[in-house]
């Protein structure tokens, strides 16, 4: 038998043949169908009742009676061309209320004062809405020379580290109509205005999971950014931390980078993200330390 402390409570259960930890005084059929449902935080959106049985060492018969009550009920639906099982419509109405509860603000305060604490400079909290990023969140260190930014004001998508950062991963439709649409201002001389320039950026900042504004916006004004995600992998906002040009060296900007992606990934998973999503942009090497860190 284990016992977990959970302050105040104590749960006791054991492990079961598949491997699965099982609480006492629970129902097993309900503990199965939860089971099948945490199959699809992965990469598949299809499941075969074989690949269900396979995954999780149940008999076919049992797995049959499983999905089919969870398809009458809406969690899950059959694909009629290849009779395999995704997630229902129900899941994704359960996903929407649990994510108008949850504030980005609240949730980010810990993992943005830790990252502050780490880097001692400026960090931003930014939030995508409509093809509009805005900060809504600032802490700032008491160094002489300060950031000229405030919460509220509109973040440029294409040339500052928290635009970029959200541009990046929206789907190529909708960079496309956002593009088309915004006045390319060349506000310092590394500002990029040619498409050309700006899609290469992009495609860099999905394999690697951050941005860099070097002097883009404002001259003098370095910025590291990370998208933040939400249950569903869609970018909903990001985190960066502000230098000056002359605090910025060879030794800090590595330490700045793994710390505003850490930070980006340990808010996106506090919003409910299963970081195998972000296998669809980049390589899991890049997110691993995440996932070596938290199991």
């Amino acid at each position: 038998m284990l016992t977990i402390l959970q302050t105040p409570f104590y749960i006791t259960g054991a492990i079961n043949e598949r491997g699965f930890f099982m609480a006492e005084n629970t129902i097993q059929s309900i503990e199965r169908a939860a089971d099948v449902l945490e199959l699809f935080l992965g990469t598949a959106t299809e499941l075969s009742v074989k690949e269900i049985s396979d995954a999780l060492g149940l008999s076919k018969s049992t797995v049959h009676g499983i999905i089919k009550t969870l398809e009458i009920r809406s969690y899950l639906k059959q694909n009629p061309e290849n009779s395999k099982y995704g997630l229902g419509l129900k899941v994704f109405e359960l996903g929407n209320v649990m994510s108008k509860h949850l504030d980005i603000r609240d949730i980010s305060k810990k993992p943005i004062q830790a990252l502050v604490d780490q880097v001692n400079e400026t960090v931003h909290l930014a939030v995508y809405n409509q093809g509009e990023v805005v900060y809504v969140e600032k802490i700032e260190v008491p160094h002489t020379i300060q950031i000229s930014s405030q919460v509220g004001k509109q973040a440029k998508l294409y040339c500052t580290g928290v635009g970029k950062a959200v541009l990046a991963f929206l789907n190529d439709d909708e960079i496309e109509r956002i593009l088309a649409k915004t006045e390319l201002i060349k506000y310092t001389e590394n500002t990029h205005t040619d498409l050309a320039d700006i899609y290469q950026d992009l495609r860099q900042i999905r394999k690697q999971l951050y941005s860099i504004d070097d002097e883009e916006i404002e001259q003098g004004l370095f910025c590291v950014a990370a998208p933040i995600f939400d249950f569903n992998g869609r970018v909903t906002g990001a985190i960066s931390c502000s230098v000056p040009e002359m605090r910025i060296t060879e030794e800090k900007l590595p330490i700045i980078v793994e710390s505003v992606r850490r930070c980006g990934l340990q808010i996106s998973t506090l919003l409910g993200l299963n970081v195998e999503l972000l296998a669809k942009y980049t390589d899991k090497s890049i997110y691993s330390m995440y996932l070596d860190q938290n199991g």
